[in-house]
């Protein structure tokens, strides 16, 4: 049989951002009552106090702060190392029968080199390179027969370890992707290891997108 906080419960749980507002204590929930009263009733099949609503809402909201959000806290309080990194270039490549050849004569080059940043990652139909702003014509010179579908300059990666339990708790990168999106921050890549992430990012907005990461050790 349903419930009021059974329907109300369903209808929050596909709607992250309201989710994740209501965990946070910033949404004012008689508001929020009368918005979604018209889908709870037709759900339920009936009429109901819009005060029922927001007693379901306020049980709901302080539930989902310990379960959605206690594990994940607890996980980014013990973030590793973060390492930045600037000057770097983001170069697109359509997938070609010679890209591989290609990447192997840049990985050699690379190797001559240590103190050079690289990261690539391959997609369905897409190769993607960044490598640091000194190795923009070598990549150039070695990949001359590819389509090069983007290039980006002047940007910044912000490497972050995370500790092993990540993979246990959902919903730690979805914590983290969305406060930076609430600072404006775009996200040219994102490059990931079991225990590590990668963001690309314009190097106007890494010192916001550091702190933005930094600062969620203290929450």
């Amino acid at each position: 049989m349903k419930t009021i906080s059974s329907v109300v419960e369903n209808y929050i749980k596909k709607k992250p951002f309201l989710q994740s507002a209501l965990a946070q204590g910033i949404i004012n929930l008689t508001s929020l009552s009368r918005i979604i009263m018209p889908e709870i009733e037709e759900a339920l099949g009936k009429d109901i106090r819009n005060g029922a609503i927001v007693m379901a809402l306020k049980r709901l909201s302080d539930d989902m702060e310990f379960r959605a959000t206690h594990k994940i806290i607890k996980v980014l309080k013990n973030i590793g190392e973060i390492t930045v990194r600037s000057s770097l270039t983001d170069f697109t490549f359509l997938i070609s029968d010679s890209i591989l050849e290609n990447q192997t004569l840049l990985l050699k080059e690379i190797n001559k080199n240590k103190d050079v940043f690289y990261t690539s990652s391959r997609g369905v139909n897409e190769l993607n390179i960044v490598v640091s702003g000194a190795l923009d014509k070598t990549v150039e010179t070695l990949f001359v027969t590819e389509k090069c579908t983007q290039k980006a300059e002047n940007l910044s990666s912000i490497t972050v370890k995370l500790p092993a339990e990540n993979v246990s708790v959902p919903g730690i990168y979805y914590f983290i992707f969305q406060r930076l999106a609430w600072e404006g921050i775009v996200l040219y890549e994102v490059i990931s290891t079991t225990n590590e992430f990668t963001i690309i990012v314009n190097d106007a907005q890494v010192d916001v997108a550091f702190r933005t990461i930094k600062d969620l050790k203290t929450l």
